[in-house]
């Protein structure tokens, strides 16, 4: 069981687009270990959000690393250019990746640091071969595409199971999750063994301000 205090990846999904910026300072201002990019393609998801040029344009007004959320079809075709454009990390899917340990070593060979997610419906046994070559898995615990959306219970258990493999095979990449963390379900997964936190709508969307939104997620 994981007790550290969790780190937090706040998701420019949720920003307010208008000084997505200023925004970004904020949440820097107020804590946060990474920001949290998700670029999605309308096919792989039901949905579109940005890719390279905001990346780059974000990446002058912050010094936090950046880890990038590949929801798109053939990310590997992509890799490179998202590298160049300022992410630290870059996170593709069992899902949308044939030949993952191939895209996992040419995220190495660009220097950059390796993350592969896993859908709410989709097992833990298809990274079972991959997971001593991680920096991160990402568990989702919302099906991907669109912020604001309601915790998966039942994704809870994988991630107590992945952190109990971890543990077994002393290995050490990061469980990171994503989709419906709040103040109410960051404590249910920190005990479940997730080290950093993925929120959008918590942070970018609380009532009372970014400053308010991460401190009502450190634990």
């Amino acid at each position: 069981m994981n007790l550290e205090k969790p780190l937090l990846a706040p998701s420019i999904l949720a920003a307010d687009f208008s000084c997505l910026g200023e925004q970004i300072r904020q949440a820097e201002a107020a804590g946060a270990n990474r920001i949290h990019i998700d670029v999605m393609d309308g096919q792989f998801v039901p949905n579109i959000s940005f890719g390279i040029p905001v990346i780059q344009s974000i990446r002058k007004v912050s010094k936090i690393p950046f880890e990038t959320h590949l929801m798109i079809n053939t990310p590997d075709l992509l890799l490179e250019e998202f590298a160049n454009a300022g992410s630290d990390t870059l996170i593709v899917h069992v899902e949308n990746t044939p030949h993952l340990h191939r895209t996992v070593q040419r995220i190495k060979g660009l220097k950059k640091k390796a993350g592969v997610a896993l859908n709410p419906a989709t097992p833990l046994g298809t990274i079972e071969e991959i997971l001593p070559e991680l920096d991160l898995v990402l568990i989702m615990t919302v099906n991907p595409g669109f912020g604001g959306q309601k915790f998966i219970p039942a994704t809870l258990e994988k991630i107590r199971r992945l952190s109990e493999q971890l543990l077994a095979r002393k290995l050490s990449p990061e469980i990171e999750v994503d989709g419906g963390v709040d103040e109410t379900t960051a404590p249910q997964v920190v005990r479940a063994g997730a080290r950093v936190l993925v929120a959008g709508s918590a942070v970018f969307g609380h009532p009372q301000g970014i400053a308010e939104g991460m401190r009502r997620l450190s634990i």
